[in-house]
């Protein structure tokens, strides 16, 4: 039986995340879960201040008498470009790491290459082979699980964890922050670590063989995490992290570009996000940026809701994105329409190292229980 819809009071999440749940006001479980991981933050100034500072000082002391102190993964992205530049103010040596998946849009590369020159870190970029992942890419499409990103998202990690191992680098400064992304359905997307999911879809709708795509399984990266060899330390929880103030920091600092859209420095995202994910998927994650930014405090519920009235992005671009991804993709249009027309699978639906990754959460949770770790 269809459920009833129903829209959070509090924020703008909704009955289109299948999993949502409302206590007796009607705030849904992300509000009251967000207010819960709020207090586990250092929310004191004074404290925060602090912290950032040892942190910087533990960053510089490991990358003493290296080359490199820490890794700044860099899309031309708002939250990415943001660490860059603080990395800058703090003196670190650092080494960017960016890839290049062949979706990059004019905007990023641009953006890009002048936090390259305003920084002047080193830079490092993975170029994927472009038919191995056309040919994953394509995969994802006829498997029709959700998270078309988890191919970047996974090569991304692999490569910086492989660069921290190669250069004896311990820390990777994120942009993850709680700010603007605390909120986002976990049905929306899958997690990051799932090589043997890749691996299994490839399997039945690839055609070529991979050589070159860098995989990291999810024990690998489990000893890389918690084994002391690379950390990755969200420093913009450290901050007053505020959206609009940053962007204007950048546009004055790195001559910097905003793209419309979360994510948008890619041509491909803003494809998945503003088409694939609200026509097939039922799913506009404008709901769980504009809802992280409701409970910051940064956007007022009114705002977002008039805002979702709104095409997610521009219908002449849509089109012109549809399009393209056709043609590099070599779908025909009528293959594209079909897609989006199709019933969605789960990505367990397929192989997958859920399982493993479960029993590696509890094992974890024990450790910290017996040791007192936080």
């Amino acid at each position: 039986m269809k459920r009833k819809y129903k829209i959070c009071t509090q924020c703008v999440m909704d009955t289109t995340d299948n999993e949502i749940k409302f206590n007796k006001h009607g705030i849904c479980n992300h509000c009251i879960e967000y207010t819960e991981r709020k207090k586990k933050l250092i929310n004191d100034p004074v404290k925060r201040e602090k912290a950032l500072k040892d942190t910087i000082a533990k960053v510089k002391e490991t990358g003493k008498n290296k080359k490199y102190d820490c890794i700044v993964g860099i899309s031309g992205g708002v939250d990415s470009s943001y660490v860059a530049y603080l990395a800058k103010q703090w003196d670190l040596k650092v080494l960017l790491v960016h890839l290049d998946n062949g979706w990059d849009s004019e905007l990023a590369v641009k953006n890009v290459e002048n936090i390259v020159k305003k920084t002047g870190f080193d830079l490092y970029t993975l170029v994927i082979n472009w038919e191995e992942f056309k040919d994953l890419q394509r995969s994802f499409f006829k498997s029709d699980v959700v998270d078309l990103e988890l191919l970047s998202d996974h090569a991304i990690f692999a490569t910086v964890y492989k660069l921290t191992r190669e250069y004896g680098i311990k820390y990777l400064l994120s942009g993850e922050n709680f700010e603007t992304e605390a909120i986002m359905p976990s049905s929306w997307n899958w997690r990051k670590s799932d090589s043997t999911n890749i691996k299994a879809i490839h399997n039945l709708y690839g055609n070529l063989k991979l050589k070159t795509f860098p995989f990291m399984g999810t024990i690998k990266k489990t000893i890389y995490q918690y084994g002391g060899v690379a950390q990755s330390i969200p420093v913009l929880n450290y901050l007053d992290y505020n959206k609009e103030n940053v962007m204007k920091i950048l546009e004055d600092e790195l001559d910097w570009k905003y793209y419309g859209g979360k994510h948008y420095e890619s041509i491909f995202t803003r494809f998945y996000q503003g088409y694939i994910l609200p026509k097939k998927f039922n799913i506009d994650k404008r709901r769980a940026h504009h809802s992280t930014l409701i409970n910051s405090g940064q956007m007022t519920r009114e705002d977002a809701i008039e805002d979702l009235k709104n095409e997610v992005y521009p219908m002449e671009l849509q089109q012109e994105d549809f399009e393209l991804v056709c043609k590099k993709l070599d779908f025909t249009e009528d293959e594209l329409n079909e897609y989006i027309k199709r019933k969605p699978k789960k990505h367990l639906d397929y192989d997958s190292d859920e399982e493993l990754y479960n029993t590696i959460l509890k094992i974890n949770r024990l450790r910290k229980r017996l040791f007192g770790l936080r």
